[in-house]
């Protein structure tokens, strides 16, 4: 039977609001959200006071790895490191082994994560330059898997998609969001043999100079070029440059538009300048680049050019973070502390609290019609998670949930502490335990 719990006096931050409120979690939902609940059930009450409740955050990019890269990580490590971070659902990438690249491969991560994950999921249908078709099956599932990705630069194993038939049928024939990676790979394969020409050796500052804001431009123009083209659902992924900023407005309502955008919180967190501490440990595709793109991407955040935050979570051993810039991976570990990083930009009085969950929460919902999620409503699933604005945490190898042990951030300290998290009424994780008692579930998409 499940839980019942009464969260008692805490301060609501939903659609645009702060409220002081007591909400009752029954059967999984939400069952009651009022000024003052009596507790008549015997539910188990949480003393709340003082502490805010938002709704759980959703991840719309990660990658966990699993099935085939699992030395990294798995879709149980990374879902568990997701909840003890205020992420109760994630949309998860098909960059695996093998690419999810039809719909029985994407169904073996759906069974995974029914098994393992802690947290609700979903799972994108993979493209490669010869598998339209199959991807394109992913149509008469659009209520239950995410959307299609295209990787419209280099990417694991073989779903660079560069072939234009083959982008030209997919964003025709798409009847869901397509998730698109835009990096040109002619213009990374150009910088990438004009810097070995002439230096020899590669470092980590040469990375943003690789992939640089050029290449970002130029893929993400042609995506939106043919989006336009066809009225394609399109939504691109980790925005880096302020360039790519042109390409983006503001002058609809999110649940109107055709063309979304995305930020990343290591995008808004470093900039170029931190690779002479942390190195390869923060090289990633696209690059962390110079510090006006930063200062671009925030307010571009704010405004409203940029829909939602993510974190693009890319686990890989520290060993394969290190050695030659060729050998180093890309990617960082991340999922564990979007919300904290958010919170400490809060603290420093650049983005509000109802904007954090808007961003995280609520935005992402209404992106990819996620049903009955992302916000605090009566009836809606109980994912939720309370945090203490009171009480700092610090990042230590001791308290991460990576498989692979490590984060960029460790050694920061946040100026607030996730207490509680819940996902479908289940409080799987409550002041620093986890509770794996019950699964997370498959989400569910409202698309006509």
């Amino acid at each position: 039977m499940a839980q019942h719990y009464l969260l008692k006096n805490c301060l609501l931050v939903n659609e645009g609001k702060i409220t002081p409120t007591d909400v009752l979690i029954k059967n999984g939902r939400i069952e009651k959200i009022a000024s003052s609940i009596s507790n008549a059930d015997g539910a188990t009450e949480i003393n709340a006071e003082g502490k805010y409740l938002l709704p759980g955050a959703i991840d719309d990019q990660v990658h966990f790895r699993e099935p085939g890269l699992t030395h990294k990580a798995t879709i149980h490590t990374e879902a568990k490191a997701a909840v003890a971070g205020g992420v109760t659902s994630f949309m998860e990438m098909p960059n695996t082994i093998p690419n999810a690249l039809n719909l029985e491969l994407l169904e073996d991560k759906y069974t995974i994560a029914a098994n393992t994950s802690l947290a609700n999921y979903s799972f994108y249908m993979g493209t490669s330059n010869t598998s339209a078709d199959d991807t394109l099956k992913a149509n008469d599932y659009k209520n239950s898997i995410c959307g299609i990705k295209i990787f419209m630069g280099a990417s694991t194993g073989n779903m660079l998609v560069d072939n234009y038939n083959t982008l030209d049928k997919v964003f025709r024939e798409s009847e869901m969001l397509i998730a698109t990676h835009c990096e040109s790979e002619s213009i990374i394969k150009e910088n990438y043999e004009r810097l070995k020409a002439l230096k020899g050796e590669l470092s980590p500052a040469d990375h943003p100079l690789v992939r640089d804001v050029n290449g970002c431009f130029e893929s993400s123009l042609m995506a939106i070029q043919i989006a336009r083209q066809y009225n394609t659902r399109l939504h691109i992924l980790h925005i880096s440059t302020a360039k790519e900023l042109e390409l983006f407005g503001n002058m609809m309502p999110l649940k109107e538009k055709r063309i979304t955008s995305e930020v990343c919180v290591h995008h808004l967190h470093y900039t170029a300048d931190d690779y002479a501490t942390l190195g390869y440990r923060i090289k990633c595709n696209p690059a962390i680049k110079a510090k006006e793109n930063k200062e671009a991407l925030w307010k571009a955040l704010l405004d409203d050019r940029i829909d939602v935050i993510a974190t693009d979570h890319a686990p890989h051993t520290l060993e394969e973070k290190q050695g030659s810039y060729e050998h180093a991976h890309a990617g960082l570990p991340l999922v564990q502390h979007p919300l904290l990083l958010m919170l400490h930009y809060y603290k420093e009085g650049r983005i509000s609290l109802e904007r954090i969950v808007e961003k995280m929460s609520h935005a992402v919902a209404d992106c990819f019609q996620v049903k009955e999620r992302g916000y605090v409503r009566e009836g809606y699933f109980a994912d939720l998670v309370l945090i203490d604005l009171n009480k700092s945490s610090t990042v230590t190898k001791e308290n991460l949930l990576y498989k692979c042990g490590w984060s960029p951030l460790e050694g920061f300290t946040f100026p607030a502490t996730i207490t509680h998290t819940f996902a479908n009424g289940h409080l799987v994780y409550g002041n620093g335990r986890i509770d794996e008692s019950q699964m997370g579930q498959r989400l569910l998409f409202d698309r006509n």
